[in-house]
């Protein structure tokens, strides 16, 4: 029967970012490396430094061994979760849309210099139409 691998997002692992909860993921596997940081021959600091985020980078560039990578099965607690968080959608009305762009700081910047442009072209519209009478 095949194993059921527990998911974890990035969220969930960024949660264990302490010495007492140590949380790591290198190559898409989550490791609870907490009661590893004592034993570590690179010093606890190396691990509680790449704690609760994506460490596969620094793992690599590290050089461990064949022995060391088999070793990190016994902390393997699960998987990051592949699938993309799904950002929030903010709905609004349309009559919401207009307001707060009115009342934006953009629009309100812009508000005055507009309208001297348009009060400026409108003037001298009406000097050149002038002329030519």
């Amino acid at each position: 029967m095949p194993t059921i691998t527990k998911l974890y997002t990035m969220k969930e692992v960024a949660e264990h970012n302490s010495d007492d909860d140590c949380w790591i993921v290198v190559d898409g596997k989550v490791y609870d490396v907490t009661s590893y940081l004592d034993d570590h021959p690179g010093g606890a600091d190396v691990l509680i430094s790449a704690t609760g985020k994506d460490a596969t980078e620094e793992f690599e560039d590290a050089g461990h061994s064949k022995d060391a990578r088999n070793q990190m099965k016994d902390y393997c607690i699960g998987e990051l979760d592949p699938t993309p968080p799904i950002p929030e959608m903010e709905v609004f009305r349309k009559d919401d849309l207009l307001s707060s762009y009115f009342t934006s700081k953009t629009a309100k910047v812009w508000a005055i210099p507009a309208a001297v442009t348009v009060l400026g072209v409108s003037v001298v519209a009406a000097i050149i139409y002038a002329r030519k009478k």
